[in-house]
C-alpha cells in the first residue's frame, strides 16, 4: 500500500505538520506522539519523498500577530499567552502593531509578503471587513476580540470572541437592577457602525428600551480607551448635572479614569456615582475601590484561539466560531440606590 504524509497524519491521528517535523527532526513533539508517528512510518513502510521534504523545509513558519489597540491592558495577557503557544510548537511569532485608520487585512496582506507567513491571528479592529477582502488573505487566520458582520460566508474565516451587545445589556441590566436610572456610557466611536465600542453601545440602548428608560444622548461620551480620556469624559458628563447616578465604561481603562473624575468631584464611590467597567484586567482590581466589571476570559480565548489557527494548519479543521461568555464581577463600586418597586 502506498501512502503520502497525509495518510501518515490520518492514521497517526495527528496533523501533517506534526508528521513532517517527525520526520525532519524538527520541532517540539512529545515524545509518545513521536513515537505513534514512527511506528506508523514502519508499519506501511512510509518513504518520505526528499523534493516533498525540500520544498516542506522552505516553507516559512512564521505566524503573526496583527494588533489593533496593542496599549490596551487586557490584550497583554492575552499576547504573552499567544506568543507562548507558538513557540510551544516551535514556530516563530511576530507582532505587528496596526495604526488606528489603517485597514488591518490590507496590512496583513502586504505582511504575508514580505514575512512568507503561514498564518495570521488578527486582535482588535472593526468588523466591517468584506468577504472579497477576506478571499485575498492567501494563508490561515482566526478574528480574536472581534469578528465579522452577518453578511460574510462563516465558512471562510475564523473567529474567537465574547458577545458584545449580550455582555453590555448585562453590564446595563445590573445598574438597572439596583434603581439606577440615569445611567452615563462611556466608549470609543459608540455611534460608528461595526466597532467595539457600538456593540456596547447597543447593548446599552437594549437594556434602557426593555426596562422602558428613555435613552438620552446626553448621557453617551465618546472617549479613547485610556484612563486620562475616561477621566475628561466623566467630567464633560457630570458638568452636564443630568443626574447621573451610574456610569457605564466600556472598558476597565475609562473606568478607572472615570472613576478618578468622580472623585475628584468630592462624590464618593458607590455612594453617590456607582461605576462599571469591561474586559477584567488586574489594574482595575486594585483601583481604589475596586471597579466592578464584565471580565472577558482572555487567557482562554487567546489558547482557542491559537487553537483554532493551528487547525487550520494542519488542516484538522475547517473554520470555527467561538464564543465566549464574560463573568460579573462585583466588587464594591455599585450600589442600590433605592427600593425596587414590587
Amino acid at each position: 500500500m502506498d501512502v503520502n504524509i497525509k495518510d501518515i497524519a490520518r492514521i497517526s491521528g495527528v496533523g501533517i505538520s506534526t508528521v513532517s517535523r517527525v520526520i525532519n527532526n524538527k520541532g517540539l513533539v512529545s515524545k509518545a506522539t513521536r513515537e505513534k508517528v514512527l511506528n506508523v512510518v514502519k508499519e506501511y513502510n512510509y518513504i518520505p519523498n526528499s523534493n516533498a521534504r525540500n520544498l516542506k523545509t522552505t516553507e516559512s513558519k512564521n505566524i503573526a500577530l496583527m494588533v489593533k489597540g496593542i496599549t490596551n491592558p487586557f490584550f497583554s495577557n492575552m499576547i504573552k499567552e499567544i506568543e507562548r503557544q507558538a513557540n510551544l510548537r516551535g514556530y516563530p511569532f511576530l507582532i505587528h502593531q496596526v495604526e488606528d485608520g489603517t485597514d488591518e487585512i490590507n496590512a496583513a496582506i502586504q505582511l504575508t509578503k514580505e514575512k512568507n507567513l503561514c498564518g495570521i491571528i488578527f486582535m482588535g479592529g472593526t468588523y466591517n471587513h468584506s468577504e472579497e477582502k477576506f478571499k485575498q488573505l492567501t494563508v490561515p487566520f482566526v478574528l480574536t476580540t472581534i469578528t465579522s458582520t452577518q453578511e460574510v460566508d462563516p465558512d471562510i474565516f475564523s473567529s474567537v470572541t465574547i458577545n458584545e451587545l449580550k455582555e453590555a445589556y448585562k453590564a446595563t441590566n445590573y445598574l438597572i437592577s439596583l434603581g439606577h436610572e440615569n445611567i452615563g456610557f462611556l466608549a470609543k466611536s459608540p455611534l460608528l457602525d461595526e466597532t467595539t465600542g457600538n456593540r456596547r453601545y447597543l447593548g446599552y440602548k437594549k437594556a434602557l428600551e426593555e426596562h422602558n428608560l428613555p435613552y438620552d444622548a446626553q448621557l453617551v461620551e465618546d472617549c479613547e480607551y485610556s484612563p486620562s480620556s475616561g477621566f475628561d469624559a466623566a467630567r464633560r458628563l457630570l458638568k452636564r448635572n443630568k443626574g447621573v447616578t451610574a456610569i457605564f465604561a466600556a472598558s476597565d481603562t475609562i473606568a478607572i479614569g472615570a472613576a478618578k473624575a468622580v472623585l475628584t468631584a468630592g462624590l464618593s464611590i458607590p455612594d453617590d456615582i456607582s461605576i462599571i467597567g469591561f474586559d477584567g484586567i488586574e489594574m482595575a482590581e486594585y483601583f481604589h475601590p475596586s471597579l466592578d466589571t464584565i471580565s472577558q476570559p482572555g487567557t482562554e480565548m487567546a489558547l482557542s484561539s491559537v487553537g483554532v489557527l493551528f487547525d487550520l494548519i494542519s488542516g484538522r479543521s475547517g473554520h470555527q466560531h467561538i464564543v465566549y461568555d464574560a463573568v460579573l464581577l462585583k466588587r464594591g463600586s455599585c450600589k442600590m440606590i433605592k427600593t425596587l418597586k414590587v
